[in-house]
């Protein structure tokens, strides 16, 4: 049993006793057995294609299948053209970092956030900084409450391994 792209049997393919066809023009033409749909088809020099085999009785189409699989690719392609990629920038901090550095890199983020990207903000421990990691959550705290105007936080702040990460996500306008 050969299946063609997206899993859609067509002509001979089809072993279901009977089947509810509909015409090429929509049109409900009942329920027959697959045979007798496979002529209808062949006259017409079209194909039955399943389009819903869960249903009871399985829903069979007569149509131009090379046609139908064109018409569904170029639909695919205009769903995948609307579809927006979320992209995650990051901006990285240390536990020793100035108050003025911390703007900057908080006035980067701002600039990320307004291209509706999300923001991962993390701050590196080193060597036994790691035991001042409340430090590190004092730090990304200042950080966030700079942006809180542009962003939500997705992740709150988390210490994982020597790294404290928070995601910072756009605001819905």
């Amino acid at each position: 049993m050969t299946i063609i792209s997206k899993n859609y049997l067509i002509n001979d393919e089809i072993r279901e006793k009977e089947i509810r066809v509909i015409g090429e023009d929509g049109s409900m033409l009942g329920v027959m057995s697959s045979k007798d749909a496979l002529n209808i088809a062949e006259e017409k020099e079209l194909d039955l294609v399943m389009i819903s085999p869960a249903a009871n009785p399985p829903v069979c189409k007569i149509m131009d299948f090379g046609k139908f699989i064109y018409e569904q690719s170029k639909k695919d392609k205009e769903a995948k053209k609307k579809q927006k990629v979320i992209s995650i920038k990051e901006v990285r901090l240390s536990p020793t970092i100035e108050e003025h550095d911390i703007s900057i890199k908080a006035n980067n983020a701002r600039k990320f956030l307004l291209d509706e990207d999300k923001v991962k903000v993390t701050v590196r421990f080193r060597g036994r900084e790691a035991d001042y990691s409340h430090l590190g959550k004092r730090i990304l705290d200042s950080f966030v409450d700079r942006l809180q105007d542009v962003c939500i936080i997705e992740k709150a702040a988390k210490l994982e391994g020597k790294n404290m990460i928070v995601i910072l996500a756009p605001k819905k306008s």
